[in-house]
């Protein structure tokens, strides 16, 4: 057995021996401490659980964890089929009772959870600190991050960080005393955590803990906190990284999303198809529903990007690696396929759609050539990479710039280091600190174009809805006339979660 699918047996068995909580789900079902928390072993498992939390089909395997993301201009939908839950959204017209908005509220809860769980208890085990404390500021690393995209997506949530009873209805806590508990977290996960785990691919480390740090005050910028003071911290942990020197961009942009663990790999979830963890938004989910392989499987058309977010691309050549603007459509004979362009009458959607999510592992997602398809499978193997290294390149330009009241030489290296990868020229000198900064937002939208919630979250922090929907094409799925964009920024709290917890009041326009 390789180590990887050992791992994820491990990981597999951790969660069924471990459980798991929620917010919909009985705490007292969670681990019993006294009885599961003696050895190392023990604790690794339970962290192991962390991990499966997040990455399961319920919660950030599949496409659903991005549905309220669906308002950004990288993301849209088809206008009819089962698409419903993405479309509303895409529409800026989502509700409380969207179903698939449920894996963005409890795919995070799960893991914080599980989470408490092992920072409450990882002490009493019968081990060497150096083990427990990498355990224990995995389980920090993995709340914060859990509490970093609810905060983003719902604005105040409750602060929980102790286990509690099932009869507990916390209230919504702040957003800037959401923040406080992450960076705590991050600042503990990043004095437990050591640089690297050396053939160890998944683990948090030190590294992925201050590349998040520089990402939460990189957002605590924006609205709805704009404390611009954190630029400088941002830029400060985001140095910290790149002065590691543990990662690079020598991957070729195309390859980053064809396999696992590559040099810019800073933080990733895991999946196994065998292991029963597939990862369901590469495949059949990016791939549209015109295109049948010849073993009859076809794609399913959930999600692409918008006709003028694509014609805004820069032309390089990471643009041709992440869009697929050639539909292969299969002939009567089953066998041969007839190549049309993507806004072709013969397609029913007339989008472009996204070229870097259909390989997953070296073509377990779709199987083709560059005139055929062989098959096309909604489950992968292929690691979800969370974070980056371009997103900590990029975070420190926009920081530093910000920062200094004017991009250094150090801010355009960094920037410039993604766009020579991408086969763009080094950005021009002598920008304002504003100009640089929508400079580095433009390239932050296409590196990770369709990425979970990156374009998102830069539209949110700087309040772009207005600008991106003035460029929206009339071809997308239409925004009702009456739109209050400005309640659009969070989504809404979803319906059951409003019905356990009386007290809460739901966020504002829904």
């Amino acid at each position: 057995m390789n180590t990887r699918y050992s791992l994820l047996v491990t990981l597999l068995g951790a969660i069924l021996m471990a459980g798991c909580q929620s917010l919909e789900e009985d705490p007292k079902g969670s681990l019993t401490p006294g009885t599961y928390f003696k050895t190392q072993a023990d604790l690794d498992a339970s962290v192991s659980a962390i991990y499966i939390q997040f990455a399961r089909d319920g919660a950030w395997g599949f496409t659903n964890r991005s549905t309220s993301y669906f308002g950004s201009d990288d993301f849209t939908t088809d206008p009819g089929l089962n698409k419903e839950d993405f479309r509303l959204f895409d529409r800026l017209s989502g509700g409380s009772g969207n179903l698939s908005l449920v894996a963005q509220w409890q795919g995070p809860w799960q893991g914080i959870y599980q989470a408490n769980n092992v920072i409450a208890n990882y002490a009493k085990v019968s081990s060497t600190e150096v083990l427990k404390n990498q355990a224990a500021g995995q389980a920090y690393f993995l709340r914060a991050l859990g509490y970093f995209y609810l905060v983003r997506t719902f604005g105040p949530v409750p602060i929980i960080l102790t286990p509690i009873d099932v009869n507990d209805r916390p209230p919504r806590d702040p957003v800037d005393k959401v923040y406080a508990a992450i960076i705590s977290d991050l600042k503990k996960a990043r004095e437990l955590l050591p640089p690297s785990f050396p053939n160890q691919p998944g683990k948090a480390n030190q590294m992925a803990a201050r590349s998040l740090l520089a990402d939460v005050y990189l957002n605590m910028t924006g609205w709805p906190l704009n404390q611009t003071a954190n630029y400088a911290l941002a830029a400060e942990e985001a140095n910290s990284v790149i002065q590691s020197n543990q990662y690079n961009l020598n991957t070729p942009y195309a390859t980053v999303f064809t396999t696992n663990n590559s040099s810019e790999s800073i933080f990733g979830l895991q999946y196994n198809v065998g292991g029963g963890l597939p990862l369901r938004s590469a495949g059949s989910s990016s791939v549209p529903l015109d295109e049948v392989a010849v073993n009859g499987s076809s794609g399913w058309d959930d999600y692409y990007p918008e006709i003028n977010f694509y014609k805004n691309a820069p032309k390089c050549s990471r643009t041709d690696d992440t869009f697929y603007t050639t539909i292969k459509l299969r002939q009567p004979d089953g066998k041969t396929f007839k190549l049309v362009p993507w806004d072709s009458p013969e397609t029913h959607a007339r989008h472009p759609y996204y070229k870097k999510f259909r390989a997953g592992l070296n073509g377990d997602g779709v199987s083709e050539t560059a005139t055929s398809i062989a098959s096309i499978n909604p489950s992968t193997n292929k690691v979800y990479d969370i974070i980056r290294y371009p997103l900590v390149l990029l975070a420190y330009a926009e920081a530093s710039a910000m920062a200094a009241n004017g991009p250094t030489a150090a801010s355009y290296n960094a920037i410039n280091l993604v766009r020579r990868r991408a086969g763009l020229p080094d950005l021009t000198p002598g920008l304002t600190a504003t100009a640089f900064r929508d400079a580095v937002v433009y390239e932050r939208a296409y590196e990770f174009a369709g990425e979970f919630g990156v374009r998102w979250f830069d539209i949110v922090r700087l309040q772009l809805l207005p600008k991106i929907i003035a460029e929206r094409s009339p071809e997308e799925n239409p925004i009702p006339a009456n739109t209050n964009i400005n309640q659009k920024y969070l989504a809404p709290i979803p319906f059951n979660e409003m019905t356990r917890n009386p007290a809460w009041v739901q966020n504002e326009g829904y």
